[in-house]
């Protein structure tokens, strides 16, 4: 999986409202949100500029270390990235998903599997988040899962009392930095074929020096001031630069949101090195609002000889439906299907199921963060060739 994202959603408020919420009330619709998803904890929290200040929570609080009151950093959560579009509203594998298994607060507070839903003011900006967290995976989430927490986030905010904060000031002077020195790095995955673990593809991935936090924070920050797509095509222009240095015949994935696809200047660039063996991973979460317009990209990219991947098919709804509007070249399992894919009959149905559909269609499939020999030996039995994962190779800068 890829570390760009989409421009998604306004950032939180700098300091939180007023909340006129019956105690009561408010724990009765927290266990409903858990036990309707059957997850371990669920809790509200409201914004500051730096903090999420956790109102009220319920469920097994003390065995995931939450306790009302806390004000945990918003920059390290789980819930700024759902807002900026960095993370899908449902998250599954926490601890094996790249994009969450470094954070802090997943290893602090326990987390498998999470789900989020932004509590809105009337205008629309976020000023607190609905949560639900579990220690196990959460195999059994779904898209169904994120549209039950965004009804009760809704209903939360009905009561939500004024004044509310106005918006921020910017909050990316370390983006416009990167973006204004050109700062980034390309480092590269191996793709592998799973039967000879002879390398056949790579992915690039972006990486910043000087920033100590990661590529993801500096993205998602990117995306909340409405500077992802500047960022995306910074990290892309670099990818580009490495590409001739790629074994011939070993082509290079670049992930893009479908945002940035939809920027002439990105795909200008893509055309420009339409010469180099290059792919688009297509990388966004959330559901595309204009099909026919991220299509209309996506078909002359193709015909000019660039190929196109879908990426996390499997995390949701929108990845099953870039599968089904996009017909790409190659999909990628999401790492949520993988892992622990050998001991696990329903995700071997399902990997089956995307193995069938790719035979159909023409795909390639990819099975990501393979950890495990034996998911290796599982998904070649059920078909899967190629895999990607830290088996075979960590991303690192090309020698």
């Amino acid at each position: 999986m890829g570390d760009t994202a989409g421009v998604n959603g306004p950032p939180p408020s700098p300091a939180p409202p007023s909340v006129a919420l019956s105690p009561a009330w408010l724990h009765r619709v927290l266990d409903a949100a858990r036990t309707r998803l059957g997850m371990d904890v669920a809790w509200m929290s409201t914004f500051t500029e730096s903090t999420q200040h956790i109102r009220a929570a319920t469920g097994a609080l003390d065995a995931m270390h939450v306790r009302e009151g806390m004000q945990p950093s918003l920059e390290g959560s789980f819930c700024v990235r759902v807002l900026s579009g960095q993370l899908p509203p449902v998250v599954t594998g926490a601890r094996r998903n790249p994009d969450t298994r470094e954070l802090a607060v997943t290893a602090d507070l326990g987390i498998g599997s999470y789900v989020g839903a932004p509590v809105r003011a009337p205008d629309g900006r976020p000023v607190g988040m609905l949560c639900c967290v579990s220690r196990d995976d959460g195999a059994h989430l779904d898209g169904a899962a994120a549209r039950t927490l965004e009804l009760l986030a809704d209903l939360i905010a009905d009561r939500l009392a004024e004044p509310l904060p106005a918006p921020p000031a910017d909050p990316a002077g370390r983006v416009r930095d990167v973006l204004s020195e050109g700062a980034v790095v390309t480092h590269v995955q191996p793709i592998v074929d799973l039967a000879t673990e002879e390398v056949v593809a790579y992915e690039a991935l972006a990486r910043f020096p000087g920033v100590a936090d990661g590529p993801e924070r500096l993205f998602s920050a990117a995306a909340a001031a409405g500077l992802g797509v500047q960022l995306e095509e910074l990290a892309a222009r670099a990818a580009l630069a490495v590409a001739p240095r790629l074994p011939a015949g070993r082509p290079l994935g670049i992930n893009l949101s479908p945002a940035a696809l939809l920027s002439r200047t990105v795909t200008d660039l893509l055309l420009d090195h339409r010469h180099l063996d290059v792919a688009v991973e297509v990388t966004e979460h959330s559901p595309v609002d204009d099909y026919d317009a991220l299509e209309a990209a996506l078909t002359s990219l193709r015909e000019a000889g660039i190929g196109l991947t879908v990426d996390d098919a499997g995390a949701g709804y929108a990845s099953f439906r870039h599968v089904l509007r996009l017909r790409p070249d190659v999909i990628k399992l999401d790492l949520a299907l993988v892992a622990g894919v050998h001991t696990d009959p329903a995700k071997q149905a399902m990997v089956t199921a995307m193995v069938s559909f790719a035979g159909a269609t023409g795909a390639r499939l990819v099975a990501e963060g393979i950890e495990d020999p034996a998911e290796v030996r599982t998904l070649r039995a059920l078909g899967v060739a190629r895999g990607q994962g830290y088996l075979f190779g960590h991303p690192a800068p090309l020698l």
